[in-house]
């Protein structure tokens, strides 16, 4: 017999479990986590000057990388309006709309033969992005273009012998170096991609961009002789140019069999995904809109991903439609395959009152140059949102953590991810009611991501000390501190099992981010994942028995530039999958397989597994 506490359901939980009711089965456990941009975007089709915008086919799902058949009676494009991303097609006048793929795998980037009788496309069927194509009058699919790392952005040759795609196969470096500044920090995977061009059977690989610089969004010439694509320096990638959308990057023309190029445009600004305009001049996208090599007036606006068809009189593309703040934005359902595991996105890093019935997120401000943050009480279905706390622009915010009690919530403030090897941080708790705030721990020294031991007793956290980063367990009655010892100099994110018996956390030991697990008292160290990409923020189910995490196991399934425009904030890590493990690292299996990065999941305590 399923064992339930006895808390009402919430209009979003239970939107959660009647969506996976309706595929047959009711979830044991529900899973609530933070997702970066986009929300909702749909598609949208307009006039070559962008005027005359219309949507094509929208839907409160996710919509997004709209493109033309080469005889423009198509669009296709990648939806989430039957749960996973799969691929759709439809006529320009957003009649005829027809799933093209049906499968639980991450199905998107679709771009059809020239001849309209095959789709390329990129999947993750095997486990990470590949490029596959799909026969339109058979249904059947291929692999065509496979590697270890991530292939993206198939573009056919005007021939169809030839596709030309983006990939991180050889990447540049595997992290950046240590950083104050807001960008990406030593814990972010950077993404180093290069153009390719292969036989159309995924043969014949060869690399036609240079060593010397990150590239993308190829792009092919109507006489099938030259390849646009937009590039940046090495060095922008770890200086987070691309990442804020500063540049600057550049659209060249590439010779794909000499390899002598053309410089299109030149000069500061971001310029990024070019198309071939019938007249031989490109179109390409900036953080402003479009704009053309010819001169003609750029068009401001939010373009995601825009192609043209033929002609050059149309343009399709996605926009984001949910310009609500994270304050105010609604808890959205997510897809789940295994119906035991409900998904619910939230808006910031969580946690719930033990009855399940509130919960308390953090917010932070990413409009100014120093983040600061927010914590918002609600109720489990997002309304009666209130404010509990606001901290200074000096200081980030991290957590939060309730009590088991319920009477409390604690989280830190201070300086946090790339500021925490210079500035201090503490630990904090506050009633749910928002008053008294109490220090657990000194200003001296850098404290966060805490978790609670099961009786409230203890708190086991993080502290930094320059680039080392260690745990402490604290006794909340008397604020001493021991430290927890893992013959390791980099651990974090750890996580009180609700049995009391485990604390498990992440670490860098192994020069990979793992999840482990230790005995509260220090013994029985035990690594739980062995995993390509980080693995970090695990959380406990309620009864103990599974760990939920964030995987980057799957590595990036686009170019990461991709998810800039528009986006605020940034996608600083655009990877990171919800996964579950047992407690003793079996039974491994990921639940979200999408582009965008997902993290920091909890478990709402309102449905326990039967014991």
């Amino acid at each position: 017999m399923k064992h339930v506490h006895r808390a009402t359901c919430s209009v979003a939980l239970c939107a959660a479990v009647a969506a996976l009711t309706a595929q047959g089965a009711s979830p044991q456990y529900t899973i609530a986590f933070k997702a970066f941009p986009p929300r909702n975007t749909d598609i949208f089709i307009a006039a070559a000057d962008g005027s005359r915008i219309r949507p094509v086919a929208p839907d409160p799902a996710l919509d997004y990388n709209a493109s033309f058949s080469a005889d423009g009676q198509w669009i296709v494009f990648t939806s989430h309006r039957a749960g996973s991303a799969d691929l759709y097609r439809v006529r320009p006048d957003g009649t005829g709309l027809e799933r093209l793929t049906d499968d639980p795998a991450f199905d998107d980037q679709g771009a059809f033969s020239p001849d309209g009788k095959r789709l390329a496309f990129v999947s993750t069927r095997r486990g990470q992005a590949d490029i596959w194509t799909l026969d339109l009058d058979t249904r059947k699919t291929a692999l065509v273009i496979g590697d270890p790392g991530g292939d993206f952005r198939p573009a056919w040759s005007p021939d169809g012998q030839r596709i030309a795609f983006t990939s991180d196969r050889q990447p540049a470096a595997r992290s950046c170096p240590s950083t104050t500044e807001p960008g990406p920090g030593p814990f972010v995977t950077p993404q180093y991609t290069s153009v390719y061009v292969a036989r159309a059977d995924g043969s014949d690989v060869r690399r036609v961009s240079s060593e010397s610089e990150t590239a993308g969004g190829p792009r092919w010439s109507a006489d099938g002789s030259r390849i646009i694509a937009y590039t940046a320096a090495i060095d922008a990638v770890c200086r987070g140019d691309l990442m804020f959308g500063r540049g600057p990057s550049q659209i060249v023309s590439i010779d794909w069999r000499t390899g002598r190029r053309d410089l299109v445009t030149q000069g500061p600004g971001l310029k990024v995904f070019p198309t071939w305009l019938p007249d031989g001049g490109v179109a390409y996208t900036t953080r402003a809109g479009l704009a053309f090599s010819d001169g003609r007036a750029e068009v401001t606006g939010d373009f995601g991903r825009p192609d043209w068809n033929l002609s050059g009189t149309m343009v399709v593309f996605h926009r984001e439609t949910d310009r609500a703040s994270d304050q105010e934005r609604a808890f959205k359902p997510w897809h789940s395959p295994d119906p035991r595991f409900g998904l619910l996105r939230l808006n910031g890093h969580a946690s719930f009152a033990p009855t399940g019935d509130r919960l308390v997120f953090a917010i932070t401000n990413y409009a100014g140059e120093v983040r600061n943050g927010q914590l918002v009480v609600a109720a489990a279905d997002g309304s009666n949102r209130r404010t509990i706390y606001e901290g200074p622009v000096t200081d980030d915010l991290a957590g939060p953590a309730w009590s088991p009690r319920g009477d409390q919530i604690l989280f830190g403030i201070g300086g946090f991810f790339q500021r925490a090897s210079i500035r201090t941080a503490r630990l904090m708790t506050i009633r749910p009611d928002g008053n008294e705030l109490i220090p657990l721990t000194s200003e001296i020294g850098n404290a966060g991501m805490p978790s609670w031991s099961p009786d409230g007793t203890h708190v086991v956290y993080r502290v930094v000390d320059g680039s080392t980063r260690g745990l402490r367990i604290l006794e909340v009655a008397t604020k001493t501190t021991r430290a927890l010892e893992t013959s390791s100099s980099y651990d974090t994110f750890p996580s009180w099992s609700p049995r009391g018996d485990w604390i498990a956390f992440t670490s860098k030991r192994d020069g990979d981010y793992e999840i482990y697990r230790i005995r509260p008292d220090g013994t029985q160290l035990q690594r739980l994942t062995r995993l390509p990409g980080p693995d970090a923020h695990p959380s406990f189910s309620p009864d103990g028995e599974w760990i939920a995490f964030a995987t980057g196991s799957q590595g990036f399934k686009d170019e990461a530039i991709g998810l800039v425009i528009g986006a605020l904030p940034p996608q600083f890590q655009p990877y990171g999958e919800i996964a579950v493990m047992r407690a003793d690292g079996s039974d491994f299996h990921v639940l979200t397989d999408d582009s965008i990065e997902q993290g920091t999941p909890v478990w709402i305590p309102a449905q326990v597994a039967p014991r």
